[in-house]
């Protein structure tokens, strides 16, 4: 695989780690950086290693979001051939929009998907031109990789149509060591009495980064000693503060450390305190000196501000931001009788953040955006060949008899029943027939159902037969599914010719809604859409390939469109949906749906998410007019029962399908279709 890299912040040589490890891991990758870039508060000029592909790039500016690259370096680059383009730029960044406006303007027919980086966990609406670059950029990538989980849920938010992967920032473990590793003796420069506890601190010494807060924590324990290195504005007002505070004594402010020296400094201390504020305009990203404190074998004590908690938690102690109490009780726990506990649990968290686990997660995230299986889908895709089964899903609600009848074919294959209805009778059906029963303990819907079951795997990396519980469909014809499926390497999903009790078929495969599709079918012009198709999820054969790009259901939708919705942001990726006319199935068709007056609101207010989400308010509305006017022409015209339902249907949409939902509420329908 070949893969080119555009980092500004590559021009660290330690931040190169993960381009070697990814060489190491038989990668061909190649990276465009800056030729030097202020970071740490220093100058950094670019020093390439032998063996090293790095190519260093003049910019113009210095804010990470609001420079630009000399495009010349970038066009050579592009005009190869490269399997992924990985843009570690954030979406809304001037160089992003520079680098993927020259990937356009290079036409090539090879052009490789792109990957992208997000930081940002604060929710921002950005000013015009950004936040069109950021819409631009969300539309155009194949992948994100996030250094947090709620960067990941924002880029998800705002238009990214898969799922963005949480991969840390890396750390050398063999820079970051414990002090036997090094064979050093564990000492510190700031001899105190005994039993005193040395706190360090590493970082701009600004407000945000909670160095009031510690030094309120030294005054309510006189054990409590701190180091405190870096610069920043508060470095020439700490030493009165402290002194006003009568901690002075216990206070030492080693200025700037050389980054080569930060692992020692490190090591000299009992524990690392990371205690940060946060701000209308700021928040933790990661927190990478968590981790490289953790690797040393110091125990770590955070605040909850921004990312921490996902970084610390678990290795270390978190506590309240601006707490001191807390924080004074963590670092006694911490340099005391949890000491050996937190130092085993950070030595394995920052195995999973060294640069060797770093770059496997960058490789499984490549291989995922080519649609190549990856990680324990690559194993399962080859047990599939080999005839292994795929895995059903099933959400159910009520109506155990139909349950039974869903199962009873499938009962040799793995199978997960998700009863949103929590009843005993389902629960006793799965039993009798051995599948796996979870009770979710709500009806959220059949999407976040879906989600229950894609969140602990029978056989992670397998194939997903999504069956709903008034369908059954027979084992020889999940095989013919399966083989549709690995026909094509583009199809992310699959279904079955269907049909009711009396052998009548139904249609199964439609076109994804549009404002342009709504109009022509109001139009009595259906014929010239050009939609692309889905697959109705009642019976639906999910590719593991796909699921692992794409991500699960959104659990906005409650019932309805959901599966409109994933195929839609399937396709936007690069996959397709296919009918499979040689495979059969058979569906009662709202076998567990209730009432057909909500079952009716459900549709046409899910009808309006999915519209305003893929098509904005202005499309929604577009949309809205044609249905409304469509379904107003055929209530004059059709008489009967068809026409009280294009009269019922023009009512929908004069009022909101959405608003008419909610007078259905609060909902307890399930899935049926």
């Amino acid at each position: 695989m070949r893969v080119l890299r555009v980092s500004h912040s590559a021009v660290v040589d330690e931040w190169r780690g993960r381009e070697r490890a990814l060489a190491e891991a038989g990668v061909d990758v190649a990276v465009v950086c800056a030729r030097s870039w202020h970071a740490g508060g220093v100058e950094v000029r670019l020093r390439a290693r032998p063996g090293e592909r790095v190519i260093g790039a003049h910019t113009i500016g210095r804010h990470p979001a609001l420079f630009v690259y000399d495009p010349r370096p970038l066009w050579h680059a592009l005009g190869e051939r490269w399997d992924v383009l990985d843009l570690h730029e954030e979406p809304f960044a001037l160089a992003t929009a520079e680098v993927l406006l020259l990937r356009a303007l290079r036409r090539r027919r090879d052009r490789p998907p792109v990957v992208l980086y997000t930081a940002q966990n604060l929710r921002k609406r950005y000013p015009v031109p950004f936040r069109w670059f950021e819409r631009w950029a969300l539309r155009a990538t194949a992948g994100v990789s996030a250094c947090n989980s709620e960067a990941a849920r924002i880029v998800e938010e705002k238009g990214f149509a898969g799922h963005a992967r949480v991969i840390p920032l890396g750390v050398d473990l063999q820079r970051f060591r414990p002090v036997e590793a090094e064979g050093e003796t564990a000492t510190t420069d700031a001899a105190g009495p005994a039993g005193a506890v040395t706190v360090g601190f590493v970082g701009r010494l600004v407000p945000e980064k909670g160095l009031r807060v510690l030094l309120d924590a030294l005054t309510r324990e006189p054990r409590l000693r701190l180091r405190a290195a870096g610069t920043g504005p508060l470095g020439t007002e700490l030493p009165s503060l402290a002194a006003a505070a009568r901690v002075a004594d216990r206070v030492e402010l080693v200025g700037a450390v050389d980054p080569d020296d930060i692992p020692a400094f490190l090591r000299s201390v009992d524990v690392l305190a990371v205690p940060s504020l946060p701000t209308p305009s700021w928040t933790e990203q990661f927190g990478r000196v968590a981790v490289e404190a953790m690797a040393c074998g110091v125990p770590v004590v955070s605040s909850d501000a921004g990312a921490l908690p996902d970084v610390v938690g678990g290795a270390g102690i978190v506590v309240p931001a601006g707490d001191a109490g807390a924080l004074v009780e963590a670092l006694l726990a911490a340099a005391g009788p949890r000491a050996e506990e937190l130092r085993a649990s950070g030595a394995a968290r920052a195995a999973a953040c060294s640069w060797e686990a770093v770059a496997r997660d960058y490789l499984d995230l490549y291989r995922t955006v080519r649609h190549e299986a990856s990680g324990a889908a690559a194993s399962s895709s080859a047990a599939a060949s080999a005839g292994s089964p795929v895995e059903v899903v099933v959400v159910a609600y009520g109506s155990p008899d139909l349950l039974r009848r869903a199962l009873e074919p499938v009962t040799e294959l793995p199978v997960t029943v998700v009863d949103n209805s929590s009843m005993p009778e389902i629960a006793a059906v799965c039993s009798e027939l051995g599948v796996r029963y979870l009770d979710p303990g709500r009806n959220a819907g059949f999407a976040a159902g879906v989600n229950v079951a894609l969140a602990d795997r029978l056989v992670p990396g397998a194939d997903v037969l999504l069956l709903n519980p008034d369908a059954a469909i027979s084992p020889a014809d999940i095989e013919r599914l399966e083989r549709a499926l690995r026909a094509r390497d583009d199809l992310a999903s699959v279904g079955p010719v269907q049909v009711d009790d009396h052998g009548m078929p139904a249609r199964v495969d439609w076109w994804l809604p549009s404002p342009s599709g709504t109009w022509l079918e109001a139009l009595g012009l259906a014929r010239l859409r050009r939609d692309p198709a889905y697959v109705i999820g009642s019976v639906l054969l999910l590719r593991a390939e796909a699921l692992a790009q794409v991500g699960g259901f959104d659990e906005r939708f409650f019932l309805y469109a959901e599966e409109a919705d994933w195929a839609y942001r399937a396709h936007r990726l690069g996959w397709r949906h296919a009918a499979v006319p040689e495979a059969r199935a058979m569906h009662v068709g709202a076998g567990t749906g209730g009432d057909p007056r909500r079952r009716e609101a459900h549709f046409h207010a899910s009808q309006e998410r999915y519209l305003r989400k893929h098509y904005g308010a202005v499309g929604w509305q577009w949309a809205r007019l044609g249905q409304w006017i469509g379904a107003t022409a055929r209530a004059v015209v059709l008489p009967g029962d068809r026409g009280a339902a294009a009269r019922r249907r023009a009512a929908i949409y004069r009022l909101g399908p959405v608003r008419v939902e909610a007078r259905f509420r609060p909902a307890s329908e399930g899935r049926a279709a």
